[in-house]
């Protein structure tokens, strides 16, 4: 197997609309040749940690009503065209993501990474929940069938925030600065949300790499 890494933030739309565009290409090739391992990039850091009003945020982030819109347009126009469902109405709250990230790397001891990551993009892009709220972040690891009284207990305390704090440093000093980024074979980079045909020649070509070694 071929170690696929992901950098990503459940927040961002590009690492949602990525997720999507290589969810096709791996559905094409169901004998591909990737193990998926997600890892922490927090988009903002420094939010509070109870987050803060979307259109707040945007609009101060942005400059403006107008430029936040601009801004977005590019994200809509390929939320579309790929098929990735982004309900703006729905979504009030731009969270804090350290504790998601938590939830993330709970589920990968569990090898419920990638569904954990799925179950975020929804309740955050889909149904505007507030992906920063102990009590939203339980309900998605119990419909992962993991233990959510423990996920619960875990996210009370300090566990395993130092290390996903760390993680993201890393990732950072090692030159990633805008999410998603993907690292394939822990050798190259492939930033940004690639289309599936993109993906579709990477699994060709790591195949036929494979094939030919024997």
């Amino acid at each position: 197997m071929v170690k696929l890494d992901i950098i990503s933030d459940p927040i961002c739309p590009w690492c949602y609309i990525g997720k999507t565009n290589l969810d096709k290409a791996l559905a094409a090739v169901p004998d591909h040749p990737f193990t998926v391992e997600w890892h922490p990039f927090q988009l903002n850091p420094d939010m509070p940690a109870g987050g803060m009003d979307r259109r707040a945020y945007l609009e101060g982030k942005f400059g403006g009503k107008d430029a936040a819109v601009k801004a977005y347009a590019p994200v809509v126009a390929q939320a579309q065209s790929t098929g990735a469902t982004i309900n703006f109405d729905a979504m009030k709250t731009t969270p804090n993501t350290i504790d998601a990230h938590r939830l993330i790397h709970w589920a990968g001891i569990e090898k419920r990474q990638s569904y954990v990551v799925d179950l975020l993009f929804k309740a955050y892009f889909v149904e505007g929940r507030d992906i920063g709220a102990h009590e939203v972040l339980a309900d998605i690891a119990d419909t992962a069938e993991m233990d959510a009284a423990m996920v619960t207990r875990l996210l009370e305390s300090d566990s395993d925030i130092a290390d996903i704090r760390a993680r993201d440093q890393h990732s950072r000093e090692m030159g990633v600065n805008s999410v998603p980024t993907f690292i394939v074979a822990q050798q190259h980079a492939v930033p940004g949300a690639q289309p599936p045909e993109v993906w579709a020649q990477v699994i060709k070509d790591i195949m036929e790499q494979i094939k030919a070694a024997g």
